[in-house]
């Protein structure tokens, strides 16, 4: 019996104890492209990225594909936000409702920084060279009501990320549904993005020249070689959330939202948002990012939205973010969009 009893201890403590340390590792840095989880649009981001369930305007192209069918009208946006140390994000889109056959969206993303110095070991100052990095992202979306309360959509994307000589590319979609309750106006979404194949950086800069015996006088120091990489994985993340508007008399309205997200390069953590609206002119927002994520640089989110009407049908949107990003402080961004 004691013998017994060992052996059942030596086989379930070392998986007990494995599966306590798989449980505290948050698998950050264990992905590529990581570009793909800034989020996108002012708005989405004053309410603290919990959008997968409001998703109502032209940036549904990023948080739920679904979303593009609440757009009666054609829209087009552009986001511009001067991201952390100096690199630069830019986000393009536009929605077209098609006459009777679901809604089309495209969609470009660009991450770009200013041209850097090469360095070497024995060139510290820089070899008078300069290399160039970025990513990109761009694609197709199309969304369809399949009832009067339910509606779906799909993105296809490619995803390009370039670091002076070495680059790399995928192809991804995303996923998303949208479901409206019939009383009390509740909104439930959820959203997958970035499934797809996993990213390599290739190219010139892998090629070396190496001795394969430096102790051996008199051989090939020079021989051909080839540095193999590594393929990492595009950052996935499964949104579900859940929102819901309030009017407040005749010219005024509240949404409040909540986005639960998983990533497969982090721990889950939780969005919160909401939104005040006087009239369709002016629009206030505040919310709460990475809630309940431990170490978590990002917090409040301070948004402000305006919005002009023209004779016709032509509206005009300008909206503002403030993030709070630890010892990065405000991080900001601007929207402009364009309702036809």
């Amino acid at each position: 019996m004691k013998r017994r009893l060992a052996i059942f201890l030596l086989l379930t403590v070392p998986v007990c104890l494995s599966a306590q340390f798989v449980r505290h590792v948050s698998k950050v840095g264990t992905t590529a492209a990581t570009f793909l989880e800034i989020g996108v649009g002012a708005r989405a981001g004053g309410l603290g990225e919990a959008f997968v369930s409001v998703a109502n305007d032209v940036t549904a192209l990023y948080w739920n594909p679904a979303g593009m069918s609440e757009l009666t009208h054609p829209q087009a946006t552009f986001y511009h936000s001067p991201w952390l140390v100096d690199i630069r994000y830019d986000f393009a889109g536009t929605v077209i409702p098609l006459p009777s056959n679901g809604t089309v969206g495209l969609f470009y993303t660009g991450v770009t920084m200013d041209d850097e110095p090469v360095r070497t070991v024995f060139y510290p100052e820089g070899t008078g060279e300069y290399f160039q990095a970025g990513n990109v992202a761009f694609g197709l979306a199309y969304s369809r009501r399949l009832t009067d309360r339910f509606s779906f959509g799909v993105t296809v994307k490619e995803i390009q990320e370039q670091i002076w000589h070495m680059h790399s590319r995928s192809t991804a979609i995303d996923i998303g549904t949208l479901f409206r309750t019939r009383n009390r106006g509740w909104r439930l979404g959820m959203s997958i993005s970035n499934f797809g194949d996993k990213l390599k950086l290739e190219g010139r800069d892998t090629q070396q020249k190496v001795d394969i015996d430096e102790q051996k006088a008199g051989n090939n120091d020079r021989i051909d070689a080839h540095l193999d990489t590594w393929a990492w994985q595009l950052p996935l993340l499964m949104r579900v959330g859940l929102s819901k508007d309030w009017r407040l008399g005749s010219t005024q309205h509240l949404t409040l939202a909540v986005d639960a997200v998983h990533p497969n390069d982090n721990r889950e953590y939780v969005n919160l948002g909401v939104e005040y609206g006087w009239g369709d002119f002016l629009f206030l927002r505040l919310g709460q990012n990475n809630l309940f994520l431990p170490d978590r640089e990002r917090g409040w989110t301070y948004g402000i939205g305006l919005r002009t009407h023209f004779h016709g049908k032509a509206n005009l949107s300008l909206d503002y973010v403030a993030r709070e990003m630890g010892v990065f402080q405000l991080v900001t961004g601007t929207s402009l969009t364009v309702m036809f």
